[in-house]
């Protein structure tokens, strides 16, 4: 069974959003009205409608991080990963939780990094060697 998740959420301004989503990130636009705009987030779809965005706490856990729950993420292959947080820092984003490894040499070995999008939505991105080990233990 192939399938796609969807999920929409909340944005304070859509010009920033597409400034960060489509330049930053390099996702593809596609759909949008005067109040929301559809991108594609990594082979999935996000719908970004203007309002007020979803509140957060630190309290999820990530070793000796304290991170924002809840939070939207997606999981890329190591070398794609590492072309995005390349890109990130050149852009000046402000890390939650700075590109990092953990679980280094062990079964679920990846690599994370949080941060922030325009309007304060957290955002985790991980990153494998293979995909066919996201699930190992």
């Amino acid at each position: 069974m192939r399938s796609l998740f969807h999920l929409a959420f909340h944005v304070t301004d859509l010009d920033a959003a597409r400034r960060f989503y489509g330049g930053v990130l390099g996702c593809r636009e596609g759909r949008s009205t005067d109040t929301w705009v559809d991108f594609d987030f990594f082979g999935h779809q996000i719908s970004l409608h203007l309002g007020r965005p979803f509140e957060t706490t630190l309290t999820g856990r990530v070793g000796d991080h304290l991170v924002p729950m809840p939070h939207l993420g997606v999981i890329l292959e190591l070398p794609d990963w590492q072309a995005l947080a390349a890109r990130l820092q050149a852009a000046g984003t402000a890390f939650v939780m700075e590109p990092q490894v953990r679980f280094a040499g062990q079964p679920g070995e990846q690599w994370t990094m949080f941060f922030r999008d325009p309007s304060g939505n957290p955002l985790e991105i991980k990153g494998f060697r293979s995909l066919d080990t996201v699930y190992a233990r």
